[in-house]
């Protein structure tokens, strides 16, 4: 993972490159923003960072930590996952935004972070171990996560999806969709 003093510029600019590639996306940020939000230069910018391809890459790598680990994976609770996952995805919503907007743009690149490599090891893993138990390793882990991964994502579309009943609403529905 990226490391910088807070506020020093490196900090500033990561943290300004985050919101404006969570709003715009790779194509549609621009330096020119990036460097005012972080009262930086873009002499600098391109001096830490070399392109705004790399700073892009650079933003996902320093966010990583929230991308996957801040919901506890429990093989064994695959639905409250999903809805815990569903809960940390309205209340960050600018995460979700800036990891589909480097898969859309980056195609590759996330997978070949070794902190996803780690994590997505460690979830399939745990998640073929409980099929095993349950006896169904016939179900390949692998597509199962990417399935309730593709489900809870798809939700934050739902107009209102972070509003009260809307909200209760999903979070039936991911567990019946996700159920055991």
């Amino acid at each position: 993972m990226i490391g910088f003093a807070d506020g020093s510029t490196p900090a500033r600019i990561l943290a300004a490159a985050a919101d404006e590639f969570a709003e715009r996306g790779l194509a549609g940020a621009r330096v020119d923003r990036i460097a005012e939000r972080a009262s930086a230069n873009k002499q600098r910018l391109y001096a830490y960072f070399t392109s705004k391809d790399l700073l892009f890459d650079a933003v996902v790598e320093h966010r990583i930590d929230q991308f996957v680990d801040a919901v506890p994976f429990d093989a064994d609770d695959l639905p409250g996952y999903a809805v815990r996952l569903l809960d940390f995805n309205l209340e960050h919503p600018e995460l979700v935004r800036l990891l589909l907007w480097h898969t859309l743009e980056r195609p590759g690149v996330l997978e070949r972070l070794p902190e996803w490599g780690r994590a997505t090891t460690a979830k399939v893993g745990a998640l073929q171990a409980s099929l095993d138990r349950r006896g169904t390793a016939d179900v390949s882990a692998e597509r199962l996560l990417t399935q309730v991964l593709g489900l809870v994502h798809g939700l934050l579309l739902v107009p209102g999806a972070a509003q009260g009943a809307v909200r209760e609403d999903l979070a039936a529905a991911v567990r019946t969709l996700v159920g055991d």
